[in-house]
């Protein structure tokens, strides 16, 4: 007889679901029972940001993961988000709804070709985005987030030469924040890296009112049109603050659930990509549903797993800059 483990196809278990079922009220008991909790990302689809015991960006996700009390951690997220988890909380099962689940930025930065990359500059310290694979974070000197990436850099010595990586967009815009030279590994994210000029340039001409709102993993045409740059939390928070009525939204689509949620009264409108799509979606993100974080709990699987001397080695990074950051919030 299969095993559970013989039994996921593509990246995850398939199982036989009763439509009547309420998968949110079996989600919920499944939970309690297991005490498990459902850590999920702003990218994630409507139904699962809703059932989520919290929902965050990636540095918001690290923090809950390093400080949560449950025994099982499903993480509907992306792959390195999932490994990050087990890399700070070791001791617990962590559960990804779809292994395939991945990221393009990620494996932009193959950590073998990465490694020769460090080698030609022996002198620098490496900090990391959190979007790499847990390989990544075990060659780093401290890794960072697109929330708290300039202040991670300005917290260094002035004289101290850095690489950063894997994102070059993110990088050469915390570069020119801080004014400091950056050797950026050249790796991007496909979401943020497809934005047409042409249709945001429409759809400013369509909505004169409405701010233009981008993340800083956008590329620099896109982050030059820009009214607010932040990260995924930061382009939430701005829209509840400001007192616009409509926005245009230069991210991952998912975020625009929680921008409707906070501010029903308001207009958000997704930056569209240059193809026949009217918003931009992470088909990564969006391979986890509802249906498999269900299966997913209910069997315990797909578990994500990373060997100890990765974790040994990458918690270190991981944990300076958890460590920043809560001095930052001081």
């Amino acid at each position: 007889m299969n095993t559970f483990e013989e039994l996921i196809i593509n990246g995850f278990i398939t199982e036989w679901i009763d439509p009547k079922l309420d998968l949110f009220n079996e989600i919920e008991k499944l939970k309690k029972e297991k005490n498990a909790v459902v850590l999920a990302h702003y990218y994630q689809e409507p139904d699962i940001q809703d059932i989520a015991d919290y929902l965050g960006d990636s540095l918001g996700l690290s923090q809950e993961a390093a400080k949560t009390s449950a025994d099982i951690i499903v993480f509907a997220g992306v792959h390195f988000m999932a490994e990050t988890a087990k890399i700070l909380s070791p001791e617990k099962k962590v559960l990804l709804p779809d292994l395939k689940a991945g990221c393009s930025l990620s494996d932009s930065c193959p950590p073998h070709l990465f490694a020769k990359f460090k080698e030609r500059y022996p002198d620098h310290l490496v900090i990391t985005y959190v979007n790499c694979t847990a390989e990544l974070k075990a060659m780093s000197d401290i890794v960072c987030t697109s929330s708290n990436a300039i202040q991670i850099v300005n917290s260094l010595p002035k004289d101290a030469k850095i690489i950063f990586g894997p994102d070059q967009n993110l990088g050469a815009y915390v570069a020119k924040k801080t004014g400091r030279e950056l050797i950026l590994w050249n790796g991007a994210c496909m979401v943020h890296e497809i934005f047409s000029r042409q249709r945001i340039l429409g759809l400013k001409q369509k909505y004169p009112d409405a701010l233009f709102i981008a993340h800083p993993e956008c590329e620099e045409f896109v982050l030059k049109m820009a009214d607010y740059i932040g990260s995924t939390t930061g382009l939430l928070n701005f829209t509840m603050k400001n007192s616009a009525q409509a926005f245009i939204v230069a991210t991952e689509s998912g975020i625009l659930h929680q921008m409707e949620k906070a501010s029903p009264h308001k207009t958000f409108i997704p930056a569209p990509p240059n193809n026949t799509c009217a918003c931009n979606e992470c088909p990564h993100m969006k391979l986890n549903t509802l249906e498999k974080l269900y299966i997913c709990l209910k069997n315990e699987l797909p578990e994500v797993n990373v060997p100890m001397d990765i974790i040994d080695r990458a918690k270190k990074p991981i944990e300076r800059m958890l460590e920043i950051s809560a001095q930052l919030a001081l």
